[in-house]
């Protein structure tokens, strides 16, 4: 096992380069490709201000001016609270309910969505489709298991703002906490509908007639340049920093934290910290950490510290492998037997690669995107 000297990214990423100092590519291109073009100042500043004009001018008239995806979690709601209150605008709070919500996710939204008197609009997910879609992640043997999941929460806001005629969608994503990317080996793109399609062809046991479906061509090409509708990253703009968002949050809201990033979500929270490791070995506060670590909020030694810690509780664990068992209609035996199933990627199925890659290389050369290869 080798790590980074300057992050704690390992060589559980198998894909991962180091220099001659041992300095890892994730922190290299976050130094050389993200860092120089990410203004928090008055650059920033200059940048939000053009954002919100813009945004108000295209909801001029209507009951909101843009919508913000909530799950719960941190950046989401941080985003919520800056939207009304920094950016002065009038979002609508759309949340997607995939049927794993824990209970402090529920209240989050709940406090912010009151305290700020903003409106909510909740789409729930056709739960036998989504159960039979997550079983079949779960038997297919790939380590994305929380695909459907995800593409479920961007699939209906795009399709909730083509259909209500919204141009602009808010996102929590940020460079601050998410600026080292999770490696591809571990999480696939979660828009690969072709990939989605197949492993549900071979391991579901029924349609998907109700299942949100989106497409790379789809929300990177013909929405943005067609139909006008944008997402918008408004953190990369403006001073975000973890532990005072939070500490904002609870103060103002009594917005409850969690464990870990992510676990707003009973699915996330087993996946993360239990199946990933347990399974393929792969651990994302290592991603997570990195993070912090680049952008100056957490040193080496303090996520080294952390990650002695076992990234489960052993005493509950038990618990939340029946809790998903029996949320999925299957035994605890049955779920336990996937730990054994053959170990494939997202390279054993019908997939998309070659069109993300190419998308990639042309945004980044346009500057649109920033950030490395994977």
């Amino acid at each position: 096992m080798r790590i980074c000297t300057n992050c704690v990214m390992d060589t559980t990423d198998s894909a991962i380069v180091f220099d001659e100092r041992g300095v890892c590519d994730h922190c290299n291109t976050f130094y050389t490709q993200v860092k120089p073009n990410w203004h928090t100042g008055e650059k920033g500043k200059a940048e939000l201000d053009r954002m919100v004009e813009t945004i108000r001018a295209a909801g001029k008239g209507k009951d909101f001016d843009c919508i913000i995806g909530m799950s719960g979690g941190i950046d989401s709601s941080y985003l919520v609270y800056a939207a009304k209150e920094v950016m002065g605008l009038r979002p609508l709070v759309f949340h997607v309910d995939a049927g794993w919500n824990s209970q402090i996710a529920v209240n989050n939204i709940e406090r912010l969505v009151d305290g700020l008197g903003l409106d909510l609009f909740t789409e729930v997910i056709d739960w036998e489709e989504m159960k039979d879609l997550q079983r079949a992640f779960f038997r297919s043997g790939v380590p994305h298991i929380d695909t459907p999941q995800d593409h479920s929460f961007f699939a209906t806001m795009y399709k909730f703002a083509t259909q209500h005629g919204v141009k602009h969608i808010l996102t929590g994503a940020n460079y601050s906490t998410e600026c080292i990317r999770n490696p591809m080996e571990w999480m696939y793109f979660q828009s690969d509908v072709r990939q989605i399609r197949d492993i549900h062809q071979q391991f579901g046991g029924r349609p998907l007639r109700n299942f949100p479906l989106t497409s790379i061509l789809w929300h990177k090409a013909w929405l943005p340049y067609v139909r006008g509708i944008k997402v918008l990253r408004p953190l990369n703009s403006m001073p975000y920093i973890k532990t005072e968002a939070r500490q904002l949050l609870m103060d103002r809201f009594g917005w409850q934290p969690y464990p870990q990033k992510h676990f707003e979500s009973r699915f996330t929270r087993f996946y993360e910290s239990y199946w990933l490791p347990e399974r393929f070995g792969y651990d994302v506060r290592k991603v997570q950490f990195s993070s912090l670590i680049v952008t100056g909020q957490m040193t080496r030694d303090e996520a080294l510290a952390e990650l002695q810690k076992p990234p489960y509780d052993a005493e509950t664990i038990g618990q939340e492998i029946e809790f998903v068992a029996n949320k999925l209609d299957i035994t605890v035996d049955e779920l336990k037997s996937y730990l054994a199933l053959p170990k494939k990627t997202y390279r054993d199925y019908k997939n998309q690669e070659d069109i993300y890659r190419i998308g990639a290389r042309v945004m980044r050369a346009l500057g649109i995107e920033r950030g490395g290869k994977r």
